[in-house]
């Protein structure tokens, strides 16, 4: 019962969060007054602080760590490169055509973590 409440958090938490960085990106390349709304910058902290819970409680609940199983390392892997290439896309002071390619690359590593989630298998979508 448990597992099955941590599950669903964890996966409305992906929902959340990869829309949610989807969002803050157009806002950022279109330069949106929202960007200054204190709940713009607060939101996805907490949601981020929720799936990093969940993902830890699900690790210990099922016995499975990264290192042990192969797709729970590739998705900590693609995790590490999905967070960089979001800092850079989203740092300021970088041109706009480099910007927007890390923007991309990091909702691929995204997808790919999703992907490697669903299949679990590092192949991910083509396994």
């Amino acid at each position: 019962m448990i597992y099955q409440a941590l599950k669903i958090l964890h996966v409305s938490c992906v929902a959340l969060s990869g829309s949610g960085f989807f969002l803050r990106g157009l806002l950022i390349f279109f330069a949106s007054p929202l960007l200054n709304r204190p709940w713009v910058r607060v939101i996805p902290h907490v949601v981020d602080t929720a799936l990093l819970g969940s993902a830890v409680a699900l690790a210990v609940i099922s016995s499975q760590y990264p290192f042990a199983q192969d797709w729970l390392t590739a998705k900590l892997i693609a995790l590490l490169i999905y967070i960089l290439c979001g800092l850079m896309a989203f740092r300021r002071g970088r041109a706009r055509g480099l910007r927007a390619g890390f923007f991309v690359a990091a909702l691929l590593a995204f997808i790919y973590i999703v992907s490697v989630a669903i299949a679990r298998s590092p192949l991910g979508p083509f396994s």
